[in-house]
């Protein structure tokens, strides 16, 4: 190894590094985005309904039912 040997940063990682300085509070923007659309309390009860709502596919979709 040179002394004058310094570790490989590509690109987009000083570009992450230089925007994470930039803006601090970036992160935690991020977070309070993702609380805002993504992560929200599961209502138990909707979803046995929902699940309890659904009809069985049939093996092959655009085959017709000879029965009807």
């Amino acid at each position: 190894m040179h002394f004058f040997w310094k570790p490989y940063k590509s690109e987009i990682t000083q570009f992450i590094e230089e925007l994470k300085a930039k803006r601090p509070t970036l992160e935690s923007e991020q977070l309070a985005g993702r609380a805002l659309l993504w992560d929200r309390p599961i209502d138990r009860d909707a979803q046995g309904d929902y699940s309890a709502a659904k009809v069985p596919q049939q093996p092959y979709v655009y085959q017709t039912d000879p029965s009807r």
